[in-house]
């Protein structure tokens, strides 16, 4: 693939007024001028210190008041959010050995540190572009100190299971004594689909965890929920980790913006994307077939250089982000690429924008 062509799409589309997926681009100096705003909307007037008071004591008791858990803690990563997760389940049980998906982010983007920090014995608990059954865990017999599912499971394009689902295989965990984790990253996102409540979704499991920038636009940052006793437990991890920085209150601060702000909007982006997903033409294959979240994939015969090369030649005329650069499909002559709709394209109509999409990819 054009590496070249795909960084002059990204860089025209940084530039313009409008954009399908995301939010308009917006320069640190513009970004921390708006947090500074939000410090005194938000009446912060003092720095957090090592994880402690101010900001981020204020993001935690907000987003454990969200999804009605005793406690919660922040994290500077998922990626240690999720690891300290699965250490604690797995010290508690003695038992080094989880299950999750096969496409969850810890196995196929953190570079196997799962395995090799934590010294996790890894079991699939689904292949492929599927969500998690309480079926597929019976199919798993023996001792699990953990099972964490993925909730949209983003590399399958943001499947959700459903409430039903998700609660039959709680129950089947509970019944074996295996504590459940909740890859909540785009829970956000997945709340429409589920039809329940933060909370309803967030007791399904022992452990939750959110990111503050996944859908919510903050700067970084993530935060792990639970019992007082494993929140207690993960802070002394998240030292030990490196994680306790000196100061987070400006990630923080943006996760409280999100908060306020575009956690609303989840609902409405979700259901512009179905408007989208609906008025597409035949030759542009979406997965799932009725998003799932505002974020799903794209799929369409093509070649990437040449798409993009269309791609490019409409950002640059229309001022218009229509949609990220293209990649080669799984298959030779088909394109894809995941969309994930943000509070912008709400300003745009959905049916035009199919139109508009459908002609970049015709043949």
């Amino acid at each position: 693939m054009d590496e070249d062509l795909v960084d002059r799409v990204r860089a025209a589309s940084r530039s313009c007024t409008r954009t399908v997926a995301g939010r308009r681009h917006r320069s640190p100096a513009e970004v921390l001028d708006g947090l500074a705003t939000a410090c005194r909307e938000f009446g912060i007037d003092e720095w957090d210190g090592y994880g402690e008071r101010g900001a981020v004591a204020r993001v935690e008791a907000e987003v454990a008041g969200l999804l009605g858990t005793e406690a919660a803690a922040f994290f500077p990563s998922g990626v240690m959010a999720q690891q300290v997760a699965l250490r604690i389940w797995c010290d508690r049980a003695g038992s080094r050995r989880v299950a999750m998906p096969d496409l969850s982010h810890l196995l196929v983007h953190e570079l196997d540190g799962p395995r090799i920090l934590q010294h996790l014995e890894v079991e699939h608990l689904t292949t492929g572009p599927t969500v998690a059954t309480a079926a597929h865990l019976a199919a798993l017999p023996g001792r699990l100190a953990a099972v964490l599912v993925e909730v949209p499971l983003r590399d399958a394009g943001c499947l959700v299971p459903t409430y039903d689902e998700l609660a039959a295989l709680s129950a089947a965990c509970r019944e074996r004594d295996i504590r459940l984790h909740l890859d909540g990253a785009r829970v956000w996102e997945a709340q429409t689909y589920l039809g329940r409540s933060l909370p309803d979704i967030a007791a399904l499991a022992d452990t939750v965890y959110v990111s503050f920038y996944k859908g919510l636009g903050g700067l970084a940052g993530a935060a792990l929920l639970g019992p007082q006793d494993v929140v207690d437990e993960a802070r002394r991890w998240r030292r030990r980790m490196g994680g306790t920085i000196y100061r987070s209150t400006p990630e923080a601060v943006s996760a409280l913006v999100g908060l306020r702000d575009r956690l609303p909007l989840m609902g409405d982006c979700v259901r512009w994307a179905r408007s989208l997903a609906a008025a597409l033409p035949d030759h542009v294959v979406v997965q799932p077939p009725v998003p799932h979240t505002g974020t799903f994939l794209l799929h369409a015969a093509g070649q990437p250089e040449e798409v993009n090369r269309r791609l490019l030649a409409f950002v640059e005329e229309h001022a218009l982000a229509l949609t990220p650069p293209w990649s080669p499909g799984s298959e030779a002559g088909r394109v894809t690429c995941e969309l994930a709709v943000g509070e912008d394209a709400l300003e745009l109509d959905p049916e035009e924008t199919a139109h508009l999409i459908g002609e970049l990819l015709r043949d």
